[in-house]
């Protein structure tokens, strides 16, 4: 049997996680972002609708995915690359 030590999945626990994060981070800011411009927006007009929010904030996460699509492409690209080196490093 193949036994991984700790330290190894504990490397590739980690690189997962802020693989994850750097990748979702750019659509989670865009959101954040346009959703309290539009409550700033709805508490300076008094205008209190919960469902207009949504409509902007889709539609910035969008626009953001199609402006970053090739890096989160190239960042996933070299986790995928770093997974099959340990792969083949453990097998061996």
């Amino acid at each position: 049997d193949c036994v991984m030590p700790t330290s190894v999945v504990v490397n590739i626990a980690t690189d997962l996680l802020l693989t994850a994060v750097v990748l979702v981070l750019p659509a989670v800011v865009a959101s954040l972002f346009v959703g309290v411009v539009i409550s700033v927006l709805q508490t300076i007009t008094s205008i209190q609708e919960q469902t207009l929010t949504f409509a902007p904030r889709i539609l910035a996460v969008a626009v953001v995915l199609i402006l970053t699509m090739s890096w989160m492409l190239q960042t996933m690209s070299g986790f995928t690359m770093r997974m099959m080196t340990h792969a083949v490093e453990i097998g061996r």
